[in-house]
């Protein structure tokens, strides 16, 4: 077992004050998100999907805990205070398309992005919503927390892989989604490879493994630690030479040595030099959530099919003013950057940048000057990944409160997610019994976006 330690600058404690595990495990081979010996086998014995060799791909920027939807892309500045909250829309570079005053770099590329204003759910639980949202079916709950369905990373990594030879299929940054990003039942060998910082609160988010206190290999290998504090390049260094020194994968069959040095030898480890880009272009990004973002772009460029990266937590039910005017305007950055940098490397049509949480937030403004969970409505951003936009999907009420026009929900959500990579919700994979499983059980793309 390879273990990286996130670092928490403090206490962490969700609404219920449920404190989370600061360690992220990843099993032996599965760590670096190999799938590859998999990926390796299936492709020698002709079985991989037919989307395999394209190279359409994946950017989730996950706000874990919900975003506000009257805080960033349904204002109404028209209601009562109560509910228009404490910042201004401005507009963006399509006529008629206003955001919040804090997401000025989301105003820039507004033509290349759709707002999916009506989606709605109905369930409130943080941990079902993220379940759902992520795997495309209710599972876990609030009082039981196990993974019921992979993820939609898990399912590409399984049926397409990575879009390049040499690389990873799936990278999750900073958590979030209460570890619904992972496999399930799929197996450790499908789990993305999990870095970074959880990042809630006021953390800006580090590097992936630049807080890393252990890096320890295991079961067969060693049980001290290899490297500490150190940048990930030179622990893979390190890794690197302490299996070629060991020789102790001896004895692993021919696909998951081929893994292994696909990886530690390949352009993924070159992917995490963020130092080598442009120092204008990193300026851009800034630091912490932004530098995890060019880092997206880079895993991207490298062959990864499917990138996640967690921007926060935003279940602010109180103070949520100061709380957003600290959050928003790092995210703003890392998204709106990213968006832009990706259309100027002629990279978005291939990739699918979509931004949401596990539902919105109270239109009414509580006691606590916060907003409480909404799952009634929520404002999702996509762009690039093929489809259509310069555009809003559905409405809501004069409130933000309910969808009036063209509801769009979760089943939906995983369709456009499935679609930009190729795949279908009819497709399958095989389920613990060996029965053939649909991807989702329903849903469909909007039209509008095709």
């Amino acid at each position: 077992m390879l273990n990286i330690l996130g670092k928490r600058s403090g206490p962490a404690a969700f609404c219920d004050h449920i404190s989370r595990r600061k360690m992220l495990q990843v099993g032996a081979i599965g760590t670096f998100g190999l799938s590859l010996p998999n990926l390796l086998r299936a492709e020698a014995a002709g079985l991989t999907h037919p989307a395999a060799r394209s190279k359409k791909s994946v950017i989730l920027v996950w706000m874990h805990g919900g975003p506000s939807q009257l805080d960033t892309f349904d204002m109404k500045p028209e209601a009562p205070s109560e509910f228009r909250g404490a910042f201004k829309p401005i507009h963006s570079n399509v006529p008629g398309i206003d955001v919040c005053e804090l997401l000025p770099e989301h105003a820039k590329v507004m033509d290349k992005c759709t707002v999916i204003r009506s989606f709605s759910h109905g369930n409130g639980d943080h941990w079902a919503a993220a379940h759902w949202m992520l795997t495309g079916r209710l599972g876990a709950t609030g009082n039981d927390r196990k993974p019921r369905y992979p993820s939609m990373g898990a399912v590409a990594s399984h049926l397409l892989g990575p879009t390049q030879h040499g690389s990873l299929a799936a990278v999750n940054m900073n958590d979030g989604g209460f570890g619904f990003h992972g496999a399930s039942w799929l197996g450790v060998s499908y789990n993305p490879l999990q870095c970074g910082s959880f990042s809630y609160g006021n953390e800006a988010g580090v590097l992936p493994a630049a807080n890393a206190n252990d890096f320890a290999l295991r079961d067969g290998l060693s049980e001290s630690r290899l490297m500490n504090r150190i940048s990930l390049r030179q622990q893979l260094d390190g890794l690197k030479q302490q299996i070629d020194a060991e020789r102790s994968f001896d004895q692993m069959d021919a696909a998951e040595q081929q893994a292994i040095d696909l990886v530690l030898s390949g352009k993924v480890r070159k992917a995490f030099k963020v130092d080598e880009e442009d120092a204008g272009l990193r300026e851009k990004y800034g630091p912490g959530w932004g530098e995890q973002a060019l880092l997206a772009r880079r895993l991207i460029e490298a062959g990864v099919r499917y990138v996640s990266l967690n921007t926060g937590y935003f279940d602010d039910h109180s103070n949520i003013g100061p709380a957003l005017k600290d959050k928003l305007p790092r995210h703003d950055k890392a998204v709106g950057v990213l968006i832009q940098d990706l259309a100027d490397r002629g990279m978005l049509d291939d990739t699918l940048v979509v931004v949401a949480g596990e539902f919105g937030h109270t239109p009414r403004i509580n006691g606590n000057a916060g907003r409480d969970h909404w799952p009634q409505a929520q404002s999702i951003l996509l762009a690039g990944g093929g489809y259509k936009h310069g555009q809003i999907i559905g409405a809501t009420n004069d409130k933000a409160e309910y969808p009036t026009d063209r509801k769009i929900g979760v089943e939906d959500f995983c369709a456009i997610v499935y679609r930009s990579m190729g795949l279908a919700i009819e497709d399958t994979v095989m389920d613990l019994s060996g029965r053939p499983t649909q991807l989702v059980p329903g849903g469909e793309v909007p039209a509008e976006l095709i």
